[in-house]
C-alpha cells in the first residue's frame, strides 16, 4: 500500500476531551478534523521532468494534494464537509478540480444512508444511496494519536465505491465487456474511547471513531477533536440538485466527459 506520511504539529488534539462514562449518554456529539494528504502520481511523464518542474507541479497542485475537512457527529448520523481554500497561484477557488471534488457528505448509520451533494459543471445532484458495506478485519496492533488510544484495522473495498464522485480518463476507455473489480487496500485506525462507528469520507462501522486511514496514495488523519461543544453540533442532510443514485451519477459523469472529448476531437479535424 502507498502512505503518505506528515508531521503531526505539537499542538495535535489540544482541545480534545478524553473519554468519560459521560460520553455514553444520548446527547454524546462533536466534531472531528481530519487533514487529508495524497502522493503525487506523475507516471511516465514525470520521469521526463526535473526535480524543479515536479516541485512547481506540486505546488500548482498543493489545493488538490492536500485537504481540510470537518466530521460532525451524532451517535446516529454524521456531516463530512472540504473546508474551502483558495488557491495560492491564481487567488481564486480550484474551479476545475471543484468539478470531480468530494461534496458536503451526511451518513446515517441507524438506517444505513448516505445522502450527498455533488455539483458537475454548474448542474447540482443529490446523490442517495446506502452506505458502502465495509468488511474490516480487526488487528491487534496499537498506537497513540494524540492522547487517544487507536487500534487497526484492514479491509479491501472496490476502487470505485471509493471515488464514484470523481472522474479519470481511463473510464472512456474502458471497453464495454464486463471487466474485473478492482480493490483498494484500505488500512484505517479506531479509538474506542469515542465508541461511535463513524468515520470520515466513505468509511464508517467501527466500534469506534475512525482517527486515521490510509487508501491507495491518500492519508487521511484528525488533527483535532471537540466533544460536546457548548453550542452543540449542527448535522445537516443536504437537499439541493436531482436526485439520483451513485451508478447514475457516475453514469451521467462519464457521458458528459465523452461527449466534451467527441466534440473536441470533431474541431481539430
Amino acid at each position: 500500500m502507498k502512505t503518505t506520511f506528515f508531521i503531526l504539529f505539537s499542538a495535535f488534539l489540544i482541545n480534545s476531551s478524553p473519554y468519560t462514562a459521560s460520553t455514553e449518554s444520548q446527547d454524546f456529539q462533536g466534531k472531528a478534523y481530519y487533514f487529508s494528504q495524497s502522493k503525487m502520481e506523475l507516471g511516465n511523464w514525470g520521469a521526463r521532468m526535473s526535480e524543479a518542474q515536479k516541485k512547481q507541479m506540486k505546488e500548482r497542485l498543493k489545493n488538490r494534494l492536500e485537504k481540510t475537512f470537518v466530521l460532525s457527529f451524532n451517535k446516529e448520523a454524521s456531516f463530512f464537509k472540504e473546508e474551502e481554500k483558495v488557491d495560492a497561484y491564481s487567488g481564486a477557488t480550484d474551479s476545475w478540480g471543484s468539478n470531480f471534488s468530494r461534496g458536503p457528505q451526511y451518513k446515517n448509520i441507524q438506517d444505513n444512508s448516505l445522502v450527498q451533494e455533488q455539483e458537475f459543471y454548474g448542474k447540482k445532484f443529490l446523490v442517495k444511496d446506502k452506505l458502502q458495506e465495509i468488511n474490516w478485519t480487526m488487528g491487534a496492533e496499537s498506537k497513540l494519536i494524540g492522547q487517544y488510544m487507536c487500534f487497526k484495522a484492514t479491509a479491501s473495498i472496490p476502487t470505485d465505491e471509493l471515488s464514484w464522485y470523481d472522474f479519470s480518463w481511463g473510464k472512456l476507455n474502458e471497453s464495454t465487456e464486463e471487466k474485473a473489480v478492482e480493490y483498494t487496500q484500505v488500512e484505517a485506525w479506531y479509538t474506542l474511547q469515542i465508541p461511535l462507528r463513524h468515520g470520515p469520507a466513505e468509511y464508517w462501522g467501527l466500534p469506534g471513531l475512525i482517527l486515521e486511514v490510509s487508501a491507495g496514495n491518500t492519508t487521511m488523519l484528525c488533527s483535532q477533536i471537540v466533544l460536546n461543544p457548548k453550542d452543540g453540533v449542527d448535522i445537516k442532510i443536504p437537499e439541493k440538485g436531482k436526485e439520483v443514485t451513485k451508478n447514475e451519477y457516475q453514469e451521467t459523469v462519464v457521458g458528459k466527459m465523452l461527449e466534451m472529448r467527441n466534440n473536441r476531437g470533431r474541431r481539430s479535424n
